[in-house]
């Protein structure tokens, strides 16, 4: 079973959790390491709590409003390489072409 680890700001919260609710339906492994609230918070705590989790066997997805702030805290950590992608075409490229495992979503431009 593959793990994905999960973190949001309060700004992502609500698609974080749609996320997390459809892989856990597709039968992937989900680490939630918040928010847990709508409360602010800072989103690079979140992105460091979600990239101490990457290896080779575990990939993550961070999303706050925009999706630029949790990318670039994300890629300040060895071994993290975090796409901010808007939709399944950039996904797939940054996968494939950049060897992404980190996906950064902005919740506010993202249907």
């Amino acid at each position: 079973m593959k793990t994905i680890v999960l973190g949001s700001d309060h700004a992502g919260i609500m698609l974080k959790e749609q996320i997390k609710s459809y892989l856990l339906e597709e039968g992937y492994f989900i680490l939630d390491k918040g928010c847990y609230t709508s409360e602010s918070c800072d989103y690079p705590d979140i992105a460091e709590l979600v990239c101490r989790e990457i290896n080779s066997d575990t990939k993550g997805i961070l999303v706050c409003g925009t999706g630029i702030g949790i990318s670039i805290s994300a890629n300040r950590f060895k071994g993290v390489r975090a796409a901010l992608c808007h939709d399944v075409k950039t996904a797939e490229q940054a996968r494939k072409h950049n060897d992404a495992n980190v996906l950064a979503i902005g919740a506010r431009h993202i249907n």
